[in-house]
């Protein structure tokens, strides 16, 4: 897990940071550095943000100042910080945002300007059921086979701007959750965590299209005003090329929109 010669990172307490952390094995380094791109993914530290000096960032890690450099050399290489003399280490804003490891926990979601939004989940509706057809076609399972079914929507600034309707197959995890309760924010995380299940690719489709009245009572609006949805048909897949989860998110377009970036 680590390079021989220091401790495990304890500095932070994060539950999704400790989990990849301890499941994943991978160098100190490596470590240090998904956990300073998903400060700057999930826009705790946004673009233009100056990080403190590396001795401080050692400190906070808990780990050593070659580890932090080695870190900070890796970032600087991918285009995610820059350094500037007078200033210090920047953030661009440039971050890879379909990187797999930061795919268990982050939604993409940005306003117009660009800048990632970071929702609140609720929890709907959840349930045990047979596979509709789309469904099973989508999960390459017999019509009617039993899934885990849960619809939740993403709140930001008090209001819902996109839902998800979400879809996993109990041939693969018998044991998911069948209620709100219990069901999982952090799908793919439970699924790795609970049946080594680990994503491996995802295939997603965009739709644009008009809201139905389900559409706008989902999202709390008027049933007379026309609205236009983007559809994000996403099934992904784990390391034996097997359908994992299928999920179907619909978004408002006024004033948010998603991003692609490849690197």
């Amino acid at each position: 897990m680590v390079d021989g010669h220091e401790p495990p990172i304890t500095a932070e307490t994060d539950e999704d940071e400790a989990f990849d952390t301890g499941l994943m094995r991978k160098p100190l380094h490596e470590q240090v550095k998904e956990r300073i791109l998903r400060r700057i993914i999930l826009g705790t530290w946004g673009e233009g943000f100056v990080l403190p000096p590396e001795t401080e960032l050692a400190r906070q890690f808990g780990v050593s100042y070659g580890t932090i450099r080695r870190a900070m050399t890796d970032l600087t290489a991918s285009g995610v910080i820059m350094r500037r003399r007078k200033t210090g280490t920047v953030v661009t804003g440039r971050t890879p945002h379909h990187s797999m490891s930061q795919f268990y926990q982050y939604y993409r979601l940005h306003t117009i300007e660009g800048r990632l939004v970071s929702s609140n989940t609720v929890l709907v509706d959840a349930c045990h059921r047979g596979a509709t057809l789309d469904e099973a076609e989508r999960l390459e399972l017999p019509v009617n086979a039993p899934v885990a079914y849960m619809l939740r929507l993403r709140i930001y600034e008090g209001r819902p701007v996109m839902f998800d309707r979400v879809t996993v197959p109990l041939s693969l995890a018998p044991d998911f959750p069948v209620t709100i309760e219990e069901m999982p924010t952090l799908v793919y995380k439970w699924l790795l965590e609970r049946h080594g299940l680990r994503l491996a690719a995802v295939r997603e489709k965009l739709v644009a299209r008009l809201a139905t009245e389900e559409d706008l009572r989902y999202l709390d609006l008027p049933l007379d005003v026309p609205r236009a949805l983007l559809d994000i048909d996403e099934v992904s897949y784990d390391s034996m090329n097997r359908p994992l989860v299928a999920m179907r998110h619909a978004a408002l377009t006024e004033d948010h929109c998603y991003i692609t970036e490849i690197r």
